[in-house]
């Protein structure tokens, strides 16, 4: 029995090469990405990306935790739908429950919570 051996035409071959076509190299980013969505939410229109984990590729701070999104970790980019650049990266769940949150007040250290 003979080793197996590649076949000339291999597909990851190709593509590292550049002799792929242009249509897999675009579904391969649309993935990478995510897809692009318009939700409308009380304070307006956002277009909305979910990111995977393999495309993330530094940490962010998510505005509604204001926790650390880490690296490689599937999330949410969101954006006012006439300001690109008022874009934010947020956890999922925290952004699922955005409409539901109650406005952050900023306090000082001591201050009471009543």
């Amino acid at each position: 029995m003979s080793p197996r051996r590649k076949p000339q035409n291999d597909r990851n071959a190709r593509g590292a090469k550049g002799g792929n076509s242009g249509s897999d190299e675009r579904n391969i980013e649309d993935v990478a990405l995510g897809f692009e969505r318009t939700e409308e939410h009380a304070d307006g229109d956002y277009k909305v990306r979910q990111i995977t984990g393999s495309s993330s590729t530094k940490p962010y701070r998510c505005p509604g935790c204001d926790q650390l999104i880490p690296t490689a970790t599937p999330h949410i980019v969101a954006w006012p739908a006439e300001d690109v650049e008022s874009r934010r990266h947020w956890h999922t769940p925290c952004w699922k429950k955005k409409d539901q949150r109650k406005p952050r007040i900023e306090r000082s250290r001591n201050a009471p919570r009543f």
